[in-house]
């Protein structure tokens, strides 16, 4: 069977593929063509990428050189074509290597490369899939979500043989991608990164997709694998309780029609997010007010803002979509705004992909599996460190460490060469934490230009109350308004909230956690047997890399953990208390020594009331994923 990575074959005339190479990333291209021809001395000569940072797919190559590599290109392309598009023959590791570290143009040490080549699958394998081993008929799971993690843990129990019932109080797949339809509603790490490994998409229209053609993309997936026939829809688990003596999870949940279910299950898999439980302030006199209000997550679509006067309050991610996709048709928009947000430049972020790249993703082999290490590659840990304190940095209120401050200037430089010479604006939207210490968000000059519209205005003064036609802020100013969009985020310290979870002798694992969600890797509690999470307690990502990425870890480790729970007829598994302290110990002790736990960092999400940070990782992701590549047995305590 030939490789799915290895392209379709194709009969594109010259002046096609000509065409279709004005699109394409170039040294992306040059890879393929490796690949293609058999030919390494086109990556040994002349013609190669200057650089690499983040969303820069061309490598700063001149555009003599770009034209170069065309040339080239079509000569390969069109004898590859008249030879009948054979499958290329395999790559050596060695040779495979080199392309890496060419592409990125700097070493790519040896640790990261198996995980690097399994992220690729260049051999057409899915790594990361798991097979029935033993048979699992009298082993039912129950799964709570139906977002992009409680979709891939439907598909890989389906692969395992493991019955499974999905549990989602959505209509629909997709998670957040299901809930936020909000104008504006996008994602923010590459589409050719962000999403399965071993269901890449030639499909997409923008290179950072919106909410619509996301929740499109779980939905084909969902239906390709026929998990749907698994999942009951609008239905909200409520609690589920462990019984030691039949070791079973009983899950409660209802309906729609608020009808009680009652599911029995050996293992329960939590694959709830962190930011999908809506967090509206309390504001003296809210309720007061006449005009319709809501959040940006359930967002009104029977509300016409057309000229209309709309307050938002918030402006972090969702905000900062929402506002310059509303301000060109509402009559006055007034963004109260805490704290500033970091942004990093992106031209990307905006940008349709053309149709060459997508007859590349289709044809060239290996186009797209190299494009995704491109994307990846980048928010490989590179991130954390900008994100690493150095204790004996001066003045630690602005920047952490000699990089922390290179990128503080960088996206100050971005900032300010976006706004004019408006001191007051500057002042406003310039942070006075250091760079990355919260969520960064990426601008491709939407947002800033936003806020020189004359129909909008940034408040950044507290606010004080709300009255039936306007927000009154802490200095006095009535701002008056005919419809308030709470921008204001999620519960997100409160995971797995507001289910009640019971495990061993009745205990409330919330009231266990309180404000510091804990579980070994992210994955496992002791006295909560047969309980795994998927973007669980210290598993999200703030300096790079991708959730489903982190989902992909955790889900071949919890198969593998069922696994030694079905071969060998065990009743119950659990993390041993030791292994789990210990683990604690040294994610919160790694935490400290990074920027987002900075006591000058005011209004964190990421942070309890105590300051401190339970819901991030502050592992590199090749450590997490060598360490969820297989459960040790000696990690847990079997019943």
């Amino acid at each position: 069977m030939r490789n799915p990575h290895a392209g379709q074959p194709f009969t594109t005339s010259d002046d096609e593929i000509a065409a279709a190479l004005a699109d394409v990333s170039i040294p992306t291209l040059m890879l393929s063509l490796v690949h293609m021809s058999g030919d390494p001395t086109l990556i040994r000569g002349a013609l190669k990428p200057a650089g690499l940072f983040l969303n820069e797919v061309q490598g700063y190559m001149s555009e003599d050189d770009k034209a170069a590599v065309r040339k080239i290109a079509l000569e390969v392309i069109a004898g590859y074509r008249d030879r009948g598009c054979p499958e290329p023959e395999p790559v050596s590791a060695e040779l495979l290597h080199e392309m890496m570290q060419w592409l990125v143009c700097e070493p790519v040490p040896d640790e990261y490369v198996p995980m690097l080549l399994e992220e690729m699958e260049l051999d057409g394998r899915d790594a990361r899939a798991t097979r029935a081993t033993s048979p699992a008929h009298d082993f039912p799971v129950v799964v709570i979500g139906c977002g992009e993690s409680g979709l891939l843990a439907g598909i890989r129990l389906k692969e395992a043989g493991i019955p499974f019932t999905i549990v989602e109080k959505n209509g629909g797949v997709g998670g957040t991608w299901y809930q936020n339809t909000y104008p504006g509603a996008r994602v923010d790490v590459g589409n050719h990164f962000y999403c399965y490994s071993f269901e890449p998409s030639d499909q997409w229209t923008h290179f950072f997709a919106e909410q619509p053609e996301l929740q499109a993309y779980f939905q084909r997936v969902m239906d390709k694998h026929d998990i749907g026939r698994h999942v009951r829809w609008e239905t909200e688990v409520v609690e589920a309780v462990w019984d030691d003596a039949t070791a079973t999870w009983t899950v409660h949940a209802r309906d729609r029609d608020g009808e009680a279910v009652t599911l029995t299950a050996r293992a329960v898999i939590s694959a709830v997010g962190q930011l999908n439980r809506p967090h509206i302030p309390q504001i003296a006199g809210q309720h007061d007010f006449a005009g319709p209000a809501f959040h940006s997550s359930e967002w009104d679509h029977s509300v016409d803002l057309r000229g209309k006067r709309v307050a938002m309050i918030g402006a972090g991610a969702s905000g900062f979509q929402i506002a310059p996709s509303i301000a060109p048709i509402v009559g006055q928009l007034t963004v109260f705004q805490r704290t500033a947000q970091w942004m990093f430049p992106n031209p990307n972020y905006h940008e349709q992909v053309g149709p060459g790249v997508r007859w590349a993703l289709r044809h060239l082999p290996f186009y797209g599996r190299w494009y995704r290490f491109l994307l990846f590659w980048p928010g490989c840990d590179k991130g954390l460190d900008a994100a690493r304190v150095d204790p004996e940095y001066p003045d630690q209120h602005k920047a952490v460490s000699e990089i922390n401050e290179i990128t503080r200037i960088m996206f100050t430089e971005w900032i300010t060469s976006q706004i004019g010479d408006d001191p007051d604006l500057v002042a406003k939207v310039v942070p006075d934490y250091p760079a990355t210490g919260k969520r960064t968000l990426q601008d491709n000059g939407s947002w800033l230009k936003t806020l020189t519209r004359p129909n909008v205005e940034l408040v950044r003064t507290g606010i004080d109350r709300i009255e039936r036609d306007a927000i009154v802020t802490a200095d006095g100013v009535r701002h008056r308004a005919d419809i308030i969009i709470y921008a204001t985020g999620f519960h997100a310290g409160k995971l797995l909230w507001p289910m009640t979870i019971r495990g061993r002798n009745g205990e409330v694992l919330g009231e266990r956690w309180g404000e510091r969600p804990s579980a070994y890797l992210g994955i496992t509690v002791p006295d909560f047997p047969n309980l795994f999470c998927m973007y669980g307690p210290g598993t999200n990502l703030a300096s790079g890399g991708s959730l489903i990425f982190h989902s992909e870890c955790q889900m071949r480790y919890i198969t593998q953990c069922l696994e030694l729970l079905i071969a060998d007829r065990r009743r119950s598994l659990e993390p041993r208390e030791d292994r789990t302290a210990d683990w604690i110990e040294r994610s919160q002790a790694e935490m400290r020594k990074m920027v987002w736990s900075q006591p000058s960092i005011k209004h964190s999400f990421y942070k309890n009331s105590h300051g401190e940070i339970y819901t991030l990782s502050p592992w590199r992701l090749v450590d997490y994923w060598g360490w969820t590549r297989e459960p040790n047995p000696q990690d847990f305590v079997f019943r």
